[in-house]
């Protein structure tokens, strides 16, 4: 298992670093529970702007370990609610997520004024990218 370096940090950035649909799994009493998300990936997690009263968030309260799959990716780590899109401390993360979702973030979809409108981090914690045909296993707990 490789550390997450710069040649993987590389390969995640070019596949992720922008609007990409990813399957997120979570798992309450041992039953799964899978969906699609826009997320965007960044020094090792995944951010997803979503409703603090959603299924997967009252899922991650009860059980934060979860999963991901996305382009010759797939990984394990913990979510995190990071709160209220608008506060301060989100100000960098919903900036970035401004940019890369432009296409659609302000389509109506999203209300900004309601504090349930929160972002997800997903902070990896091991995974495996396939690039140049090789299967690469990936430690992420020193990116963090």
């Amino acid at each position: 298992m490789e550390l997450l370096n710069d040649r993987i940090e590389k390969i995640l950035t070019e596949r992720f670093s922008k609007d990409s649909l990813i399957s997120l799994a979570t798992a309450v009493d041992n039953m799964p529970y899978v969906r699609t998300v826009d997320a965007f990936y960044a020094n090792g997690s995944f951010y997803v702007l979503t409703h603090a009263l959603s299924n997967k968030m009252k899922q991650i309260q009860v059980n934060p370990h979860v999963a991901i799959s996305g382009d010759w990716f797939t990984a394990a780590g913990t979510g995190i609610s990071l709160g209220y899109f608008g506060k301060e401390e989100n100000k960098e993360i919903a900036d970035t997520m401004k940019y890369y979702f432009s296409e659609w973030i302000d389509n109506g979809h999203n209300n900004f004024d309601d504090e349930n409108t929160i972002i997800l981090q997903i902070r990896l914690v091991k995974g495996t990218v396939v690039s140049d045909n090789k299967w690469i296993d990936i430690d992420f707990t020193e990116a963090t």
